[in-house]
């Protein structure tokens, strides 16, 4: 009977993308699925814990994170249980270097490739192989030499499945990134990589103890969070007289908050202290840069409490104030819609900081929410925004006027130029972007404000992307061009509460208003839908005019200029 074994090590990728293993995706695993933003984020935290000269011992080493495998540990093959995000990505930003690097490709193929042995009755084989599905595309895409110089155009990659097409816009990120660089940089880097950054392996000689290790490295509220770590360390400070009552003034928090939610406190604690993005572990970086240990009282008055707070108020949109409450929690209610949580520690510091101020609390979360909402649109990365909003954290906390126009809080002429272009676009084509901006879009139209509780809120087209040959749309759009140009821009979306029918969508605009945009009352939820209510015909001449008042009311909210 072989006997089940579970090992871990913490290990360089040259020990990674060696011989000792041949990794293979199981079929059961989901598709490769980092965007751009995670990909260019992995490659940014490489760069910026890079040195960028020799020697390379003298470098300091950055933690990848881990993988879990199933693995025999006799032999090289191993199933990829989590993992495969990372060492996919890796793979193609090696294969990247290689292609880029003519000096070393052979050197850094070596890490994509294992080299057959005519002696041993051996042949050349990846030392990655994805999901069937996946398995060939990427081999002949990535692994092969030269493949990456070869990209298919961003329009070929649109027919690609998802995974895929993940995998070229990744590789094309990392092409792009890497193309300037100096050869001798390439090569320093590609150096670092295999030399100084390190995975956590747990391999796993059976499924079902792989499995485990997973679940328990997945799993919420069952291992010790950082706040649990920290509150042993800092509560532990606390002499023996108050330690009592602090610890409940904690718990008490912590209730309050919602153990997830007060994990989260301690992450954006330490951006409001450090005013960068995290390069260590949450708990490292907290016990460096935060002022814990010499006043551990001081830190839960002065810190925990109101930074606790004041969060909650940001993330229930219920921050109470003698005057401009209503509008301050309409600002975050906005905010609350973007994908990122980024803006939050500004938005913390000065709900906590300047509680007695709420003119200036009114005046900095307005520009907050314009700064934010541009970031959104133009598709900032989380590097960028990180950057940004440390700036801003930085020129609150100096006290300078963050509202001067050279303050990173306020957009430049650029920023507000390319913000008037983003809101002029396709916005419906922008998935991730389209709901929010409507909404934010659609609260702007109605005096006062709007509240907008419903549990499914969907955007939909008036003028359809598909229309019949004999309809009225025909004759409205006759030139295809016209259509094209108009379909998915802001002018021809609208908000409904309910899925869309895909036969109605396709109704002449008389019918479509009266079976699908109205509802049994007659009035809609929302402004936008209710301005088309009111059109008697839509037309390229009705769209043009919408377009131009909707853009113009974002440029007037927003301070476009």
């Amino acid at each position: 009977m072989t006997r089940q074994t579970i090992q871990a090590a913490e290990q360089p990728l040259q020990k990674i993308f060696c011989d000792d293993y041949l990794f293979s995706i199981p079929s059961y695993q989901r598709p490769y699925a980092w965007t751009t933003e995670q990909a260019g984020e992995l490659l940014d935290d490489v760069i910026a814990a890079w040195n960028q000269a020799p020697p390379m011992q003298e470098q300091a080493p950055y933690f990848l994170g881990s993988i879990v495998l199933i693995k025999d540990p006799q032999k090289p093959e191993a199933d990829v249980v989590d993992g495969q995000q990372r060492l996919t990505t890796l793979t193609i930003l090696l294969c990247v270097l290689r292609d880029l690097s003519p000096d070393f490709a052979q050197h850094a193929h070596g890490f994509v490739c294992q080299a057959g042995n005519l002696l041993l009755g051996t042949k050349d084989r990846y030392r990655l192989r994805l999901r069937e599905r996946d398995a060939a595309f990427f081999e002949t895409t990535i692994q092969q030499q030269g493949a990456t110089a070869k990209l298919p155009d961003a329009p070929d990659a649109r027919g690609l499945p998802d995974s895929q097409a993940r995998i070229v816009e990744n590789a094309r990120l990392f092409r792009a990134r890497l193309h300037d660089f100096t050869p001798e940089e390439r090569q320093w880097l590609a150096a670092y990589l295999v030399q100084q950054c390190y995975l956590v392996v747990v391999a796993a000689s059976d499924q079902d103890s792989a499995f485990r290790i997973f679940s328990v490295l997945n799993s919420r509220g069952l291992d010790l969070s950082p706040a649990d770590i920290l509150k042993a360390e800092i509560i532990g400070a606390v002499p023996p007289p108050q330690r009592d009552a602090y610890t409940e003034r904690w718990e008490e928090l912590e209730a309050e908050l919602g153990r997830a939610r007060f994990a989260e406190l301690f992450g954006h604690i330490r951006m409001i202290h450090r005013k960068q993005k995290m390069r260590g572990t949450l708990i490292a970086e907290f016990r460096e840069f935060v002022p814990t240990r010499g006043d551990p009282m001081r830190f839960i008055d002065e810190d925990l409490v109101p930074y606790g707070q004041a969060f909650e108020a940001i993330l229930d949109a219920r921050f109470e104030t003698y005057q401009h409450a209503s509008e301050i929690n309409a600002l975050l209610s906005h905010l609350r819609r973007l994908d990122n949580a980024d803006w939050q520690p500004p938005a913390i510091e000065v709900l906590a900081r300047r509680k007695q101020d709420p003119a200036f609390i009114l005046r900095f979360i307005r520009d907050l929410e314009r700064l934010a909402y541009a970031l959104f649109l133009l598709r900032a990365d989380v590097n960028e925004r990180l950057q940004r909003y440390g700036k801003v954290l930085e020129a609150l906390q100096a006290q300078g006027d963050v509202f001067a126009d050279a303050s990173p809080l306020q957009l430049t002429g650029a920023e507000r130029r390319d913000v008037i272009t983003r809101l002029d676009g396709d916005i419906y084509t922008e998935t991730r972007i389209r709901l929010a901006l409507l909404l934010r879009l659609d609260a702007s139209l109605v005096a006062g404000g709007a509240d907008y509780d419903h549990p499914l809120i969907t955007v939909e087209h008036v003028l359809p992307q598909t229309i019949p040959p004999d309809s009225q749309w025909s004759r409205d759009f006759p030139d295809p061009a016209q259509r094209e140009t108009w379909v998915h821009k802001i002018a021809n979306l609208v908000l409904l509460t309910r899925r869309k029918n895909a036969q109605a969508g396709n109704l002449d605009f008389a019918e479509k208003k009266s079976k699908y945009f109205a509802t049994k009352a007659g009035v809609t939820t929302f402004a936008l839908t209710s301005q088309v209510l009111s059109e008697p015909a839509w037309t390229p001449g009705v769209l043009e005019k919408r377009q131009k008042a909707l853009v113009e009311k974002m440029r007037e909210v927003w301070r476009l200029g």
